[in-house]
């Protein structure tokens, strides 16, 4: 998810996906400690994403 794709969406949409990304991040962490990752670097964008999406929540909700 990139920061233009992050900035079109609203507050629902925004929520829905920090679920979805929480989620998916979750499940990755528990499939590393039992086996390996195809693309161990999924990790590192799925919290980047998180992050992103967080932040636009933030900027939303101070009305920025």
């Amino acid at each position: 998810m990139k920061k233009h794709d992050v900035k079109e969406l609203d507050i629902k949409a925004l929520k829905e996906s920090e679920q979805k990304i929480r989620e998916e991040l979750m499940r990755l962490r528990l499939k590393k400690g039992f086996e390996r990752l195809e693309n161990p670097k999924r990790i590192k964008n799925l919290k980047k994403d998180l992050a992103r999406v967080l932040t636009r929540v933030k900027e939303l909700e101070k009305g920025l």
